[in-house]
């Protein structure tokens, strides 16, 4: 089986992410975090009481 890249395959050779790849994370993860909003939990609610 072909090996496959992973994040521990893009770091520096010293064994550490870019700053930007930190950087990119932390953005990323306090996006997950936010909460989702009423009217979209409305609307998704809506498609699936539509069956």
């Amino acid at each position: 089986m072909k090996k496959t890249p992973n994040d521990s395959d893009k770091r520096s050779p010293e064994g550490k992410r870019p700053d930007w790849a930190t950087g990119l994370r932390q953005l990323y993860d306090s996006v997950v975090e936010e909460p989702l909003p009423d009217s979209f939990a409305d609307l998704l609610s809506k498609f699936d009481s539509e069956d």
